[in-house]
């Protein structure tokens, strides 16, 4: 509970079996979390196993894809506050409390990773990654007259309900590009955001979207493809479903 609101946690989980254990408890141990929603999204290892030996909630989502099984979180998680990480160890949870400080004055609060000062040896940023993610966020930044962006990927991020709700049957995307998604449609509602620097880890296990070379050109042709299509392709249209998925 923070300041009399529910806060809900919601980690999207395929075969994450070596940490999910330790993610639940960190961000459990901030005290103020109410629930933690893990989506099973069909891991073949011991994940939803192990989510059951925790105080979190398993969640199946069969449809394939990173997108996907946020997008279930989003739906099952029931606090006023709505918090995405990763389960992977490459968050920490008393960050948690950087989003909430912003929570009375931002519908929306984004993490990004890409301060240098908070990324720490060994976590999946090099200069590449970095550049990239900064380059797609400012892109969205200038297409859509939205706050300072530097990190179009960072899973970490705080949604009020009541703006979830202006947006969520609105979602197009069940794969990795689905974070872009969320910031255009809260931009083009006029939805407040802020964004603001978190730690970057070292994850546990190999990354499923940027782990090898090819998932992660895939992963930003999409994110520019998305920001594209929603600026001028799909511009003027309340349903865009078909266009993007």
């Amino acid at each position: 509970m923070f300041n009399g609101k529910r806060v809900s946690v919601v980690f999207p989980a395929y075969n994450e079996e070596k940490n999910i254990i330790n993610a639940v408890e960190d961000f459990f141990s901030t005290g103020i979390v109410d629930e933690i929603v893990v989506v099973d999204n069909n891991s073949s290892d011991n994940t939803a196993k192990n989510v059951l030996q925790t105080r979190a909630r398993l969640v199946r989502e069969q449809k394939q894809g990173y997108g996907y099984a946020l997008q279930r979180g989003l739906r099952e998680a029931s606090g006023d506050l709505i918090i995405m990480a990763e389960p992977d160890g490459t968050f920490l949870g008393k960050d948690i409390f950087k989003l909430l400080a912003y929570a009375d004055d931002f519908k929306i609060v984004l993490g990004t990773r890409t301060a240098k000062e908070l990324i720490w040896d060994g976590a999946n940023m090099n200069f590449a990654l970095r550049f990239g993610n900064i380059l797609v966020a400012k892109l969205t930044e200038w297409l859509y007259s939205g706050p300072c962006l530097t990190d179009c990927g960072c899973t970490l991020r705080l949604l009020h309900r009541d703006a979830l709700e202006k947006i969520i049957d609105d979602f197009t995307v069940g794969k990795s590009h689905f974070l872009p998604e969320i910031v255009i449609l809260a931009l083009q509602r006029k939805i407040p955001i802020i964004e603001i620097p978190v730690n970057y880890r070292d994850r546990v296990g190999i990354s499923k979207i940027t782990g090898k070379l090819k998932g992660t050109v895939i992963t930003a042709l999409n994110m520019l493809a998305i920001i594209i299509k929603y600026k001028f392709i799909n511009k003027g249209r309340k349903d865009v479903r078909s266009a993007v998925k």
